[in-house]
């Protein structure tokens, strides 16, 4: 059988101008998963039946991301499964290419979530699990250690009351630069987050200068990296580079997620063979080919695979 990957490639080689829309919905929007109760359930309590998941675009298109990455490049899985798990990362290529869309997102929720990222509660003989938040609350930060980085700084001054300092991060928050109002600006807002640099010691009564150190991947350069995107408004940004030079690597742009804040709403946008795919899970059809490179009006983050050494 030809995974779900295949079956999405297939669609865009064999499309027409006015079909551009995969054949079937992808990861919908929230779910349910219906739990069979056992022979030894006692009617007067009765075991939970259905698992209702609502407001699941924090997650959904990070996960239709996930499963592109890894689809995509043969020696992804093996070397995400030392972050994620390989009993994770093989379980949720099944279920994705068995269209077992709920158990998907359940897979990530059980087995990356805490307990206090989501709400729940029970009504009546059925669970409800609710997603409401932010993305990068719901699934960057539950990436394990894969994007964890560490910087080290110290004070010249003797006297500082902290000399010396580490700068642990589980995500990569990038904000915009003022001062450099030309140019590559994401190029250049990655740069000042992992460059070296000195600055004054911003300590209380300290007159010295403090040198940062390269910030380094914890656990070297990942196979892919997520750039958080909340800080920055559209009319500052130029373009969005299709190239990202990270920790002596080159990275190539893979998608993005988009935020729309009337609807406080999340979509994604993902490239397969050079041509671009939006999906929305709220859509009755939630995979489009698109004509176009899309529009980064709406952008929440920015996704880049790590690209293949020569």
């Amino acid at each position: 059988m030809k995974t779900l990957f295949e079956e999405i490639k297939a669609s865009i080689t064999n499309n027409y101008a006015q079909d551009r829309s995969f054949w079937r919905p992808v990861l919908p929007w929230g779910g349910v998963f219906t739990i069979k109760a056992g022979r030894k359930a006692v009617s007067s309590l009765p075991l939970y039946v259905e698992i209702h998941l609502r407001n699941t675009c924090t997650i959904d298109g990070f996960l239709m991301l996930l499963y592109v990455i890894l689809r995509e490049n043969q020696h992804f899985p093996r070397e995400l499964s030392l972050h994620l798990g390989r009993e994770f990362v093989e379980g949720f290529l099944y279920l994705m290419d068995s269209y077992n869309f709920t158990a998907v997102k359940l897979l990530w929720i059980w087995d990356k979530m805490e307990k206090g990222q989501y709400r729940s509660e029970v009504r009546k003989v059925s669970l409800q699990i609710d997603l409401f938040g932010n993305e990068h609350d719901n699934f960057t930060k539950n990436l394990e250690c894969l994007l964890s980085t560490i910087q080290e700084s110290h004070c010249s001054d003797w006297k500082c009351p902290n000399r010396m300092q580490e700068d642990q991060r589980r995500t990569i928050n990038i904000h915009p630069l003022q001062e450099f109002p030309h140019g590559d600006l994401i190029q250049q807002a990655v740069d000042k987050l992992f460059c070296s640099r000195i600055e004054l010691c911003e300590q209380d009564g300290c007159s010295g200068l403090r040198e940062f150190t390269q910030r380094v991947f914890c656990h070297g350069a990942p196979a892919f990296v997520v750039l958080n995107m909340q800080q920055w408004k559209s009319e500052e940004l130029a373009y969005v580079p299709y190239h990202l030079d990270l920790s002596d690597h080159k990275y190539l742009l893979e998608g993005a997620t988009l935020f729309n804040k009337e609807e406080h709403h999340y979509s994604a946008a993902f490239q397969i063979d050079g041509c671009w795919i939006h999906y929305d899970g709220l859509r009755n059809v939630n995979l489009i080919l698109l004509n176009k490179p899309p529009e980064f009006l709406l952008l929440s983050s920015l996704v880049y695979i790590r690209a293949a050494e020569k």
